[in-house]
Order: C-alpha cells, then structure tokens, then sequence
C-alpha cells in the first residue's frame, strides 16, 4: 500500500458518518505510535491541575498499580470502539468504564478538560511530530469520538467540533494551572512508569526526553525545571527524522494492524480485567441512553443535576 493511499481514501469519507473507521485508521494505521506518545503527554496535562492531582494523590492509583492504571485507560478506550461505540460491546465498556468513574463526584468542567486532552493531545502530537499532518476528516473524527465517548459517560457540555474542543483545553489550562504538591507526586510516579518500559541504563535519558517535549506552563505547574535549549532541541530534531523516516515506508497493510499491547497482561485481556479491583462490587449503571443491565436494579428518576458537577472520570 502506497504511503498516502489510506490518506486519498480518508479525505473522500464523511467524519459525520465515518468517524469511527477513520479513528481506527488513525490508531491502527496511520499513527499507532504517535497516538499513544500524544495520549501519554495527554495524562501529564491532567496533572497540571490540582484538584485533578489531588484525587489521584489519595487514591494512590499511579503509586501501587501505575502499569495497570496506564494500560486499563488506554485499553478501555480501545474496547468502546473496537466494535464500534454503539455496539453492544462498546456500550458494555462504557458501562464498565461509568461503574469505574461512578465513585467519584468532581466539577464538569474538570471532566470535560481531561476528555479535551484525550481529543486535542494526540493531535498536536501528531501535527508536530507525525510523519504528517492529521488532515481536517481525522482531525474533526477525533473530536467525534470523544464527543461521542463523553455523552456514554454523561458529561455536560460536551463540545462539537475539534475547535471548540482546542478552545475549551486552553481556556481551561489558562484559569486552572498552578503548582501543587500532588501534582510532582503523580507526575514523577507516571514518568516513572513510562521510564520502565527502557532498559535500567536507559530510564533517565527517556524521562529527560518527555520533559524536553513538555511546554513551560506545564513544567511549572508539575513543579520541573525545563531541560536545556540544547536538549530540548536534539530532542526535536530526533522526533523529526524519525518523521522524515517514516515517511519513506509504504503505508501498513490492512491485515495487520498495530493493536495495544498491555504490559499488565501479556496473556490478553477481557473487559473485567480492566480497572480496580473494587470496581467490580459496584453495580453496573445504564447508559443515558440505555437500559439497564440485565438484572441490574432499574434506578429512580433523578432530579436534574446541578450543573457544575458531574460523575467523574478518576482520570486517566
């Protein structure tokens, strides 16, 4: 297959209609590693914040199960479209994934912020250090996606368009950035996992390598000093002829696509595998717009929410 004939086919598709396909290509296909380098700078913004920070810092998630935390949010996201989100097996991962979340009660807008990383992180990624650009059908079927995602989970507000998505990640970070303890505590315990998927003599290059690709405002609220000019260019430079590299190969054939490979389960994996172990003492809930479970109680009606808080994401 021809580098760029994934690519004709794309810009000749609906994202209205086609977003799932297209998100497939861009994960399986066409960016599978540059995806999973954005979602990793995605899980460092959220720890910019410090209210997010501090739910982690107590859960300790990242500090007793850091591995299985990073692999149960990549996978999970991976079983909702595997099949496609309205699938019966996409609406039983957002199931599991709502019965996850449900413990917790945290302000919509910080639930929609970390849903706006998962969206415009991995695309900055990609523009900046994919092999290419994503082209407008990719770029707005992300953004579909985690629309999508965000309604089976039932955040409020969940934006339209990746524009408004990339609007509401900046203004967020703009008002909510600020240093806090908890914040260098779970990004250090996350670099730390990410720094263990290299050999011993290899982990504190890699850890200074995501430090170099971070920006100031973030750095700061983590409580890092940037890494030197000259690293942070060699740095970019290498993520650009790694590009450039790629760029010269033919384009992944159909038939073997680059699916996730979890460190926390070499022997696969199943949909209950996936989270904490308590979460399976919970009760799964419906959907907004499902119907409960099989032999789950059928809840009462609630009273409208207030609109400044939603069931919350542990976050990623």
């Amino acid at each position: 297959m021809g580098r760029y004939s994934r690519l004709r086919r794309i810009q000749q598709m609906d994202p209205q209609r086609d977003f799932e396909q297209i998100y497939r290509w861009i994960v399986h296909y066409e960016f599978p590693r540059d995806y999973l380098h954005g979602t990793s700078v995605a899980f460092l913004r959220d720890f910019g914040v410090p209210r997010v920070s501090r739910l982690l810092d107590r859960t300790q998630e990242f500090e007793r199960a850091g591995q299985k935390r990073y692999d149960d949010t990549v996978l999970i996201t991976y079983e909702m479209v595997r099949e496609g989100m309205d699938s019966e097996h996409g609406r039983a991962a957002a199931r599991h994934l709502n019965r996850i979340h449900g413990r917790y009660r945290i302000p919509n807008e910080d639930f929609l912020y970390v849903l706006a990383t998962t969206v415009v992180g991995p695309k900055r990624w990609i523009d900046r250090f994919g092999w290419r650009r994503l082209s407008e059908q990719e770029t707005e079927s992300l953004a579909l996606v985690g629309r999508r995602m965000g309604e089976m989970m039932g955040i409020a507000g969940v934006p339209g368009t990746y524009a408004a998505f990339e609007r509401l990640h900046d203004d967020y970070e703009r008002e909510m950035y600020a240093y806090d303890p908890a914040n260098r505590r779970v990004a250090a315990a996350t670099l730390r996992i990410l720094a263990s998927w290299y050999p011993a003599p290899l982990r504190r290059p890699a850890s200074r390598i995501v430090l170099a690709v971070l920006d100031e405002p973030l750095l700061t609220a983590l409580g890092f000093r940037p890494e030197p000019r000259w690293v942070r260019a060699a740095v970019h430079r290498g993520f650009r002829v790694r590009a450039a590299l790629i760029r010269l190969l033919p384009g992944r054939p159909e038939r073997f696509p680059r699916k996730p490979k979890a460190r926390t389960y070499p022997f696969g994996w199943t949909l209950d595998d996936l989270g904490p172990h308590w979460a399976h003492s919970r009760p799964p809930a419906p959907l907004q717009d499902g119907t409960p479970p099989e032999g789950a109680p059928v809840p009462a009606r609630p009273s409208a929410p207030r609109a400044s808080r939603a069931p919350r994401q542990e976050t990623r």
